[in-house]
């Protein structure tokens, strides 16, 4: 009863509506990745499609992943303006990724180095246009790694443990170097991309951002799948980052306006 009594008066520091938000945030944060939603929808062909990637393919999705952000990154997120008029275009994002993806249904595995890299721009892009309905200045270099983080998210590593896996545990590994390419594009500007700090970033959030491209790549590898099977997939496959934005940056706004360990203290108690 004291521990219930507690609760309830801790969240109270959050007022109602945001707390709301909150729960919502928590929802989507926490809810099922990529292979999951795949799996309850199409009916689990991922764990067939791992037997039909060819030997090493981990590796060569691990060199496409990466190579994809660093490519996306400016091209996506430079190109979004701080104006808090415009209306979210997730359906637009959506359906731009949802053609890549039937473009690479169609043509295959050898596809995804070029599909690959035009869904990351599409959807960092859609990113950051979240980002920017939840009050982020999209200019300022904090929100642009903050979208960048956003890949990182709903998925575990092959070095996490168990106690690592919950969103605020992802970023806490990732916040030496979120904090160390933030103090460098603020000296250098985005101009020095292939500074080391800048590559370790995208090392780690590609290690994750890989698994729910092995996952994705799988399914594709299923010879039924085909153009309108990667149409679709490609569809699950941004509607779980722009839910995973979503939370991310409603968490950042009541950080903002209560700081981080309120915020932090309040999700850990829903």
């Amino acid at each position: 009863m004291m521990y219930k009594n507690r609760t309830s008066e801790d969240n109270m520091t959050l007022q109602k509506n945001d707390l709301d938000d909150l729960k919502k945030a928590k929802h989507l944060l926490e809810n099922m990745g990529v292979a999951a939603k795949i799996t309850q929808v199409i009916g689990a062909p991922i764990e067939k499609g791992f037997k039909l990637l060819p030997v090493k393919w981990n590796e060569k999705i691990g060199r496409i992943t990466h190579s994809a952000l660093s490519k996306s990154i400016n091209a996506a997120v430079l190109t979004m303006k701080d104006a808090s008029d415009e209306q979210v275009s997730n359906w637009w994002h959506k359906a731009a990724v949802a053609i890549t993806g039937g473009i690479g249904g169609f043509f295959g595995l050898p596809a995804l180095a070029i599909e690959l890299p035009i869904s990351t721009t599409i959807m960092l892009r859609s990113i950051a246009d979240i980002a920017r309905s939840e009050g982020e200045s999209i200019s300022s270099i904090e929100s642009k790694i903050a979208c960048v983080e956003v890949f990182a998210l709903g998925s575990t590593s092959k070095s996490d443990d168990a106690s690592e896996t919950g969103y605020f545990a992802v970023r806490a590994a990732l916040a030496h170097s979120v904090a160390a390419a933030a103090e460098h594009l603020a000296e250098k500007g985005i101009v020095e991309e292939g500074a080391p700090v800048l590559i370790r970033l995208i090392i780690q959030v590609a290690e994750r951002f890989s698994i729910q491209v092995s996952e994705k790549t799988a399914v594709q590898a299923v010879p039924a799948i085909g153009a309108v099977g990667g149409v679709f997939i490609n569809s699950l496959f941004i509607d779980h980052f722009q839910d995973m934005a979503c939370g991310h940056f409603i968490v950042r706004r009541l950080e903002r306006k209560y700081g981080q360990e309120k915020v932090k203290a309040a999700y850990e108690q829903l």
